[in-house]
């Protein structure tokens, strides 16, 4: 594949990532869509995950920051090893969708589970380069 592709699937990955970030600050600040997220056993999760959801969130970008970096998108975090901090998100997203695959959720499994897994194969393609 042309590096031109890899470059706008960074972009993309980046942008899914900021959309799943944008969910995770919903949930931390209580908005009822707990259902679709961490097992599905809240509508609005407590307390203490909606700070892991806050979290969650910022994870989430540094993931998407990655990503960029890695392509050279970005070319400001250099001391990144993103050789390695790609395996391992894409890794971790490849776990993260047989976890919502298996979820007692119906929502988590229908919405997160195919988001999930459009990252991890966006992922493992740039990964791949």
């Amino acid at each position: 594949m042309d590096g031109d592709i890899f470059y706008v699937l960074s972009i993309i990955v980046a942008i899914m990532f900021a959309f799943i970030a944008v969910f995770q600050v919903l949930l931390a600040l209580g908005v009822p869509l707990g259902e679709f997220a961490m097992g599905g056993f809240y509508k609005v999760l407590p307390i203490k995950l909606r700070i892991i959801s806050f979290i969650n969130a910022i994870i989430l970008l540094f993931m998407g920051v990655v990503f960029l970096q890695h392509t050279n998108f970005l070319n400001i975090f250099n001391f990144l090893p993103t050789n390695i901090l790609v395996w391992v998100i894409t890794v971790y997203l490849g776990l993260n969708t047989i976890k919502n695959l298996i979820s007692k959720s119906k929502k988590e499994r229908y919405v997160m589970t195919p988001l999930s897994s459009i990252a991890f194969i966006l992922c493992l393609m740039v990964s791949l380069s």
